[in-house]
């Protein structure tokens, strides 16, 4: 399932270095930078508590943005990184890559777990440990899924999930050529497989 592009707007600011960024700040706003797709970078601006928001909900560097600027056709960017204070961790510089729909970029997918209630491993009292839960992917910036899916069923104690066994949206791969763990189902401590020794 295919992720909205939300919108994420912005203003142009005025000048660059670090005296138009300082008056940025004080102003309400971050300032950032809008690069890439073999055009000149643009200098912009987002209002603070907006961005604040937006970092707060998560995935705000997986996220694909429809940029609006005022007199400026939209244009979307993903977030390719985010400067803070390095006392209050708080955004002081956005950096953003402008994208074509047919471009292929690698982001952190989110992965969901279903079925637990279908797994006998969990049933008997098994814990699923999460391995991972953003894996990276290559994906279409048109086409970018909100999430993977990892189904449970039929999971017994003991075992591994690896990227493999995940079934991929059509044209999405991952970054890593080895198939790496996602989750494992593991015993209680204590725990003696009653089928086992029978």
């Amino acid at each position: 399932m295919a992720r909205e592009i939300p919108d994420l707007i912005a203003e142009a600011r005025m000048g660059t270095g670090k005296g138009a960024a300082r008056q940025s700040r004080r102003d309400g706003f971050v300032p950032g930078i809008v690069y890439g797709d073999n055009a000149a970078p643009a200098p912009i601006k987002l209002n603070y508590n907006m961005l604040l928001k937006r970092l707060r909900q998560g995935r705000f560097l997986s996220t694909l943005f429809n940029l609006k600027v005022a007199g400026e056709p939209d244009v979307h960017v993903v977030c390719r990184g985010v400067q803070r204070d390095v006392v209050k961790d708080l955004p002081t510089h956005v950096d953003f890559m402008r994208l074509h729909d047919d471009s292929r970029i690698n982001l952190f997918i989110h992965v969901n777990f279903e079925n637990h209630e279908a797994s006998p491993g969990l049933k008997r009292g098994g814990t699923l440990t999460v391995v991972r839960s953003d894996v990276e992917l290559e994906v279409l910036a048109s086409d970018i899924p909100d999430h993977i899916t990892v189904d449970l069923t039929g999971r017994k104690m003991g075992d591994v999930i690896h990227i493999n066994d995940v079934v991929l949206p059509e044209g999405v791969r991952p970054t890593i050529a080895r198939d790496f763990v996602i989750a494992n189902i593991t015993a209680p401590s204590g725990f003696v497989d009653t089928e086992e020794t029978a």
